[in-house]
């Protein structure tokens, strides 16, 4: 009855809003390092604001986007799965707030039914995300593929108004993340412009017209 009880008054966004028991709050500046690849992974990760960029390192010193993370993720969700080391890089994009749950704390609050069944949410959002990356790879052209990861840093799709001025991104990344070169996207984000789905003078504004790009051959 006790437990039920501290079930029924348990507030998850609360619980992610405020440092208390194994939770601390951090700020961090664009392009600081949250953790890097092989750190010890002992705990998981939420962001109250801003961006970070996942990546991973081959052995052959080949880097790779996993992921572009928003306010509302989790991520080094990989310590509750018993990975003793970090599989990658997160580095923030913008300026950030980020909560720190030490592993115990993580596994506390995942006996709360509101919080397991908010966790258990995003990992299927980010399990379909997954999937949805890897038929875009595998299927669409890389113009095609920059075109859905502008959109996705924007925000279109998700519930509420769209970011059309997205956080600073260089080409580098933009390139990592689509699988190609530097001057592809270069050459593509020019294109972009010229019909006048994208306008970067300062600052890159998507617009809902490079839908086009996505929806149609």
């Amino acid at each position: 009855m006790k437990a039920a009880t501290r079930s029924h008054r348990f507030d998850p966004k609360s619980f992610l809003a405020k440092v208390g028991k194994g939770r601390t709050i951090a700020t961090y500046g664009e392009n600081q390092t949250v953790f890097a690849q092989e750190d010890p992974a002992d705990a998981v990760f939420f962001i109250q604001k801003g961006k970070v960029k996942v990546t991973i390192l081959s052995a052959g010193g080949k880097e790779a986007v996993l992921a572009i993370l928003d306010a509302g993720e989790f991520f080094g969700e990989g310590c509750l799965n018993g990975h003793p080391l970090r599989m990658g890089t997160v580095v923030t994009l913008t300026e950030c707030t980020i909560m720190r749950l030490e592993k115990t704390a993580m596994i506390e609050a995942l006996h709360e039914s509101k919080f397991s069944e908010l966790f258990i949410l995003h990992l299927l959002h980010r399990n379909t995300r997954v999937e949805e990356d890897l038929v875009d790879h595998l299927f669409n052209s890389s113009e095609r593929r920059l075109a859905r990861a502008l959109l996705l840093l924007a925000n279109f799709g998700k519930d509420g108004v769209p970011e059309t001025v997205i956080a600073p991104i260089s080409q580098e990344t933009l390139a990592e993340m689509v699988g190609t070169t530097r001057s592809r996207v270069s050459s593509f984000m020019n294109k972009f412009r010229r019909l006048g789905f994208i306008d970067y003078n300062g600052s890159l504004q998507v617009h809902s017209s490079l839908l086009n790009v996505v929806l149609h051959d």
